[in-house]
């Protein structure tokens, strides 16, 4: 406890924000590959072309519950700086699936039958490499997050340093659309050839970070880890605000992705001048994603149970008015919401932990896969009533858990509060 309080965090800190802007941009990337892979590999697939496009963006957020015990127990056994070297070149190790797609498909093109479409194995190979890539980011993450949460910054809170990691985030992912639409692909229709030279590119950048990382000081906070072979005395489910900050970060995380996915098509649902803004109002979600961030940056005094307790509170009032209104204007505003909603769930899921930090930072990264869950089941009531109209009663019934976690699920119960030994 003692190092904790003397040695100083703030070029460790810096480092993690960084890695955190990379975190952002490839979980970007991936998302919008989507539609140029459709367009460069799935034009033979037919009626399930949409289906097996979003498949890219399920794969990554299936490789959180996947690989978040992965990060926690390389945390224990090799440190935070060791993990993240790992993780960087377990990255490396998935660009160049990628890449090996590309290469299949150029060179030694291989299609699959299925019924009366027939798809590239170069496809499924693309898939298993969104998967590798999405698991290093999640092992990034068991490191990033808590050590944010954890590491003494003079002059600022656990929920802060969260926020400016935050903010690095979303400069990633507003950055993320104009590189794959104008870097990878010139603004021209999407061919695999184009992607040889970028994924190669990719794999150099991150190969020298991986290098760069392994030089540099990053300590690990003993207080939040356990040692290697150290048998912790309960489950980490035991603890009644992390598993329901699990559920939390569920929600969360799929009703960030609903709103700033599906408003598109709520707007051209309802046609005019809707319809026509729909693009821009996805824009402007999660610019006010990043606009939130970027305030919450520079709030060290708002504690994060009300941050979360204003936000969510919010999020369900703009929600019940678009419903009422029909107006997705108003789903811009949860945007601004939903932007210091990972933070303070983070913060209040792994208060009061100790040892247990890491562990409990492991188990926030299953919650993730709210992401690809979310969306897909508003998308099948959708489809069931025919109209996207009432279909965001779930996403609002989604954010009145966030309030109730805020409220009530986030307060430590006595027998959860460890001591930092």
């Amino acid at each position: 406890m003692q190092n904790t309080q003397v040695r100083s965090y703030t070029g460790p800190f810096i480092v993690m924000v960084i890695l955190f802007f990379f975190v952002g941009f490839f979980t970007n990337i991936n998302q919008q590959f989507q539609e140029p892979i459709k367009e460069a590999l799935l034009s033979q697939a037919g009626s399930i072309k949409n289906t097996l496009m979003t498949l890219i963006t399920f794969s990554w957020f299936l490789a959180y519950p996947v690989f978040g015990g992965t990060g926690a127990k390389w945390v224990s056994k090799f440190g935070y700086k060791g993990t993240l070297v790992r993780a960087l070149l377990f990255m490396v190790a998935g660009l160049a699936v990628f890449e090996a797609s590309v290469l299949l498909q150029v060179y030694s093109p291989i299609d699959i039958p299925m019924g009366s479409v027939s798809v590239p194995l170069a496809f499924f190979v693309f898939i298993a490499g969104s998967f590798i890539v999405g698991g290093a980011v999640t092992i990034m993450q068991v490191v990033i997050n808590p050590f944010l949460t954890n590491c003494q910054v003079k002059g600022t809170s656990d929920v802060q340093r969260q926020n400016i990691g935050g903010t690095s985030n979303s400069i990633a992912t507003t950055i993320g659309p104009l590189f794959v639409a104008y870097v990878i692909f010139g603004g021209a229709v999407a061919t695999v050839n184009d992607l040889m030279l970028p994924f190669l590119a990719l794999m150099v950048v991150i190969a020298i970070l991986s290098f760069i990382v392994s030089k540099l000081d990053l300590p690990t906070i003993e207080s939040a880890t356990a040692k290697a072979g150290e048998k912790l005395d309960r489950s980490v489910w035991s603890f009644r605000h992390l598993a329901l900050g699990v559920a939390a970060i569920f929600f969360y995380v799929g009703v960030e992705v609903a709103v700033g996915t599906n408003v598109v098509s709520f707007a051209k649902e309802l046609g005019g001048n809707f319809a026509e803004k729909a693009a821009m109002m996805a824009s402007m979600y999660w610019g006010g994603m990043l606009v939130g961030r970027l305030i919450g940056s520079f709030i060290s005094k708002v504690p994060a149970k009300m941050q979360l307790t204003v936000t969510s509170a919010a999020a369900i009032v703009l929600l019940v008015a678009s419903m009422a209104l029909r107006n997705p204007w108003l789903l811009i505003g949860v945007g601004l919401c939903h932007s210091v909603m990972w933070p303070a769930i983070f913060s209040l899921a792994v208060a009061k932990l100790g040892k247990y930090t890491s562990l409990g930072s492991a188990a926030l990264m299953i919650g993730v896969l709210g992401g690809g869950i979310i969306p897909l089941v508003q998308g099948g009531l959708t489809d069931i009533l025919g109209s996207w109209e009432w279909t965001w009663v779930l996403i609002a019934a989604c954010e009145v858990f966030l309030l109730y976690y805020a409220l009530v699920g986030c307060k430590p119960r006595p027998q959860d509060v460890m001591t930092n030994e």
